[in-house]
């Protein structure tokens, strides 16, 4: 995309950034910079997506490192509450009230970021809701909706504002091919106007939207760059055979019935084109 509009501070700026549970470290040291566009998180179960989000969405202090969102320091109040009011989090598992209508909802979370204006925040909830596509659901309470559409509640919630940081723990959660497309338009147009970080387990996702991918393994991040740049991890380093090749660090059966075989090509082997996925499995592993 030619057209973001990069904001003149960095929407994150994070030196030595950790965070701790007991022993374990789920964020270990991370040096980080975002400005503008779309920028996806990929990583392994327990790799510490999940908790880094969280600490840049303000829900948990770091224990240690510096850290500044939109140029504020979350460690003061006024400045939190502040960055608060210009930043939208989807949790991985968001929690909605049941009994609440999903404008009810919205209106709600639009209350607690300030949106003192009745009128006004009545028409801010009433697009965020249009921009998910729930419009015709609005007043419909939270228990009789899908799954997908409780996503797209949560969704509209993080969007309320405009924000400058969007912060989005899976968001396609839940979304059926159609709606994940709609997703995928509806981020790419507030990445136009700020800062958009998503994580996700869909490298389809990351290769079709994000301008950007950081790859997360043990707390820290083992790649940074373009998704070109991560599928050229793999480049020359994949090819296929009728059997699981003995030689392959990882080798899986493809939909055809052959396996496709990555690591270092044995003498003779024809290679083929690599994938996201190839590098994301080569980044994780710590090889380049």
């Amino acid at each position: 995309m030619t057209d973001i509009l990069a904001p003149s501070t960095a929407a994150v700026a994070a030196t030595g950034l950790t965070k701790r549970f007991g022993r374990t470290t789920a964020v270990d040291g991370i040096d980080l910079s975002l400005s503008g566009g779309v920028i996806g998180l990929l990583g392994p179960n327990g790799a510490g997506k999940t908790t880094l989000l969280r600490v840049l969405a303000t829900v948990l202090a770091p224990e240690g490192g510096a850290l500044e969102l939109l140029g504020l320091d979350p460690a003061r109040p006024s400045e939190r509450l502040e960055i608060r009011r210009r930043l939208g989090y989807l949790p991985q598992s968001p929690e909605l009230y049941p009994s609440f209508t999903a404008f009810e909802l919205v209106e709600y979370v639009a209350i607690l970021k300030e949106h003192t204006d009745r009128r006004l925040r009545a028409r801010e909830c009433s697009r965020v809701l249009e921009l998910v596509g729930l419009q015709d659901v609005a007043r419909r309470r939270i228990r009789t909706l899908s799954g997908g559409m409780q996503q797209r509640v949560a969704l509209a919630a993080a969007l309320l504002g405009t924000p400058e940081l969007l912060l989005l723990d899976e968001p396609a959660t839940g979304l059926d091919p159609e709606q994940r497309l709609e997703l995928r338009t509806l981020l790419a147009e507030n990445a136009r106007r700020g800062t958009v970080l998503i994580s996700t387990h869909n490298t389809g996702e990351v290769a079709t939207l994000c301008t950007r991918v950081l790859v997360m393994t043990r707390g820290a991040v083992v790649f940074d760059g373009t998704p070109a740049g991560l599928r050229g991890l793999a480049e020359g380093r994949v090819w296929e055979s009728e059997a699981a090749d003995p030689a392959a660090d990882r080798s899986w059966m493809t939909g055809e019935g052959g396996f496709r075989n990555l690591g270092r090509p044995p003498h003779g082997a024809v290679t083929c084109p690599a994938t996201l996925d190839d590098g994301y499995l080569l980044a994780v592993r710590g090889e380049r």
